[in-house]
């Protein structure tokens, strides 16, 4: 290595700017983080701190396999419909609004504590929102606390988020034990219930209760200001075109999504109807930016004051949905919804936080949390949406099993996790084996297999185990913890552990918290090794901390997937998030070092 002034070798200072430039783009949110990721790993190849027969080792980390399974096992427990069954018995506990957030909050953390947590969130939004509708609250009381409970359900388990699995790969590095299944527990549950107890108690009473969210579709997107009605004239040259052609030749402003013909309502009508005189078709527009070509077609105006209920029918509806963090629309338009969909979905209207979209819908551009007001047949909808990656905000019947569908996916993972604990096989391989036993028993079909997996996070979990590594081998975790051992290393041990947390809960803030513990843990057991204290306390700190970041609506893909349905604004979160990360800091430093003691 070679040295350069202040004791910093030139090595630490590479990796410094790699991890300096990586931060700030992940920051940034440009490129998308797994691209980042790879990025950052191609520099450490090209500046020799990995070998190339290294670098790629890192996706075939038992970490990595781990969480890929950890997510199929959720979707197989989404499909047997456990979520379901527990959330039916909900509806007595949702008359006092107390009650309805702690009791949402607090199934939606126990649940995930058991699968993705943005997976559980997904089934409880629907039923969040239409309990909140029974009850004539606004949604945003009950949306962001089951997002922050998904997340905190995460803290509780080994396999409740990313972050413990990994932290788990690093203590079996550093001691030669992983830890267990449930050595998560003592200190992640009391903090979870704590946190539950402070969002049922407390925390709602912050957020903002006359925020407009997703209760009443007509009202919400103002149909009337989208939809227009024009009548074919006798004089119109449209007469015998092809409606896709009379869509191309109105440019990219308009879309049919109705159509009169003669006594026949034609909803989510056919490209290739052909236009008659006195069809009169519903147009998805700008009135205004009509007004040429309606005088030119020689169209008649009729009205733009439709409903909602003017676009459907027994066999046609419209839908609610969100756009996921993880969804294939980010960065495109309405044009990839038709193209992906086969125009089995029409693009009605888009809501951004709350706040109905009034440009033309072909120029805009998709955001994670954003609500989408889609026209689709009602007997292909459920399918169509998973298919345009949407998750749908409208109550309805998800359970794909029965009963004994439950116990028997129950009974696999519980078998999986009995396997691991008895020391028969690593958690890796015990949960592959649980993912090929849903496969036989049919809970989970073939085609579905790799559906949940979100490989996004699968790619930069890979690549960022060899920047960590690298942060490591030169030295560098060691030099920012001696920095931070000089300035606080004579602080009692409960006050070093707060500060460690609230670092860690201030990266995870503007980072994916799988980042955030590859580039703590290292920092964590350097510390450790320079006190000569127990490495187990850093890494459980470190693995709560990073689940438990709340002052931003990008710290967690839960927070980002109700931004739009709740109506939030960036500066919201911060409101109930910091008065519950002190809550997290206040009950789980105590804990760890009564459980994982500092010097024990």
């Amino acid at each position: 290595m070679i040295e350069t002034t202040g004791g910093v070798t030139a090595d630490q200072l590479t990796v410094f700017g790699i991890l300096g430039v990586c931060l700030a783009l992940f920051i940034w949110g440009r490129p998308r983080y797994d691209l980042v990721a790879l990025l950052s790993l191609l520099a450490t190849v090209i500046f020799g701190f990995v070998s190339p027969d290294e670098a790629l080792l890192g996706f075939g980390h038992p970490a990595v396999i781990t969480v890929a399974a950890v997510l199929i096992i959720s979707g197989a427990l989404r499909n047997a419909g456990l979520v379901d069954m527990v959330a039916r018995m909900l509806g007595p506990y949702t008359r006092n609004p107390t009650l309805h957030v702690g009791a949402l909050t607090l199934v939606v953390t126990a649940l995930s504590a058991f699968m993705n947590n943005v997976g559980a969130l997904a089934i409880m939004l629907p039923i969040a929102l239409a309990t909140a509708a029974q009850n004539k609250r606004s949604p945003s009381i009950v949306l962001m606390p089951i997002a922050f409970g998904s997340v905190l359900g995460g803290i509780i388990t080994l396999m409740g988020t990313p972050p413990n699995i990994i932290v788990a790969a690093f203590r079996a590095e550093v001691t030669g034990r992983s830890f267990a299944m449930f050595d998560y527990a003592p200190v992640g549950l009391p903090t979870a219930l704590a946190g539950v107890l402070f969002i049922a108690l407390i925390g709602w009473r912050l957020l903002p209760k006359e925020r407009r969210g997703t209760q009443d579709t007509s009202r919400l997107y103002e149909i009337s200001d989208y939809l227009i009605e024009v009548k074919v004239t006798d004089k119109s040259p449209v007469i015998g075109m092809r409606l896709a052609v009379f869509e191309d030749l109105a440019g990219e402003a308009i879309t049919a999504v109705g159509l009169v013909h003669g006594e026949d309502r034609l909803l989510h009508p056919s490209p290739w109807h052909t236009l008659e005189i006195g069809d009169i078709l519903i147009l998805r527009a700008d009135p205004g930016s009509l007004t040429n070509f309606i005088e030119k077609q020689k169209l008649e105006l009729l009205t733009h004051n439709e409903t909602a209920e003017s676009i459907q029918s027994d066999t046609v509806g419209l839908v609610e949905a969100v756009i996921p963090p993880q969804s294939k629309l980010l960065g495109r338009g309405a044009e990839y919804l038709e193209f992906i969909t086969q125009r089995a979905l029409n693009l009605i209207a888009l809501s951004r936080q709350g706040t109905p979209i009034h440009s033309r819908l072909k120029d805009v551009t998709f955001e994670a949390g954003d609500v989408v007001l889609v026209q689709a047949e009602r007997n292909s909808l459920g399918l169509t949406l998973t298919e345009a990656g949407l998750l749908p905000l409208a109550e309805r019947n998800l359970t794909l099993g029965s009963t004994r569908a439950v116990w028997k996916a129950v009974l696999i993972f519980a078998v999986a996790i009995v396997i691991n604990l008895m020391g028969w096989l690593p958690l890796a391989y015990a949960f592959i084996g649980a993912v090929i036993a849903y496969v036989v028993v049919g809970i989970m079909p073939v085609r579905d297999l790799y559906r949940d997996v979100d490989w996004s996070v699968i790619v930069l979990l890979g690549a960022m185990f060899p920047i960590s590594k690298a942060l490591e081998t030169t030295g560098g975790a060691n030099l920012i913890a001696g920095f931070i051992v000089a300035h606080a290393g004579e602080l009692h041990p409960a006050i070093l552990i707060a500060m460690l947390m609230f670092m860690t809960m201030c990266l995870s803030d503007l980072l994916n918290n799988a980042a955030t513990v590859l580039i703590m843990c290292p920092i964590g057991i350097a510390i450790a090794q320079y006190l000569n204290a127990n490495p187990d306390t850093f890494l459980m700190a470190i693995a709560v901390a990073a689940s438990c970041s709340f002052l931003t609506p990008i710290s967690h893909q839960s927070s980002t997937l109700v931004m739009g349905p709740g109506g939030y604004r960036f500066s919201d979160y911060w409101r109930m998030g910091l008065p519950l990360e002190m809550v997290i800091l206040a009950v789980a430093t105590p804990l760890l070092l009564y459980f994982w003691p500092i010097y024990g």
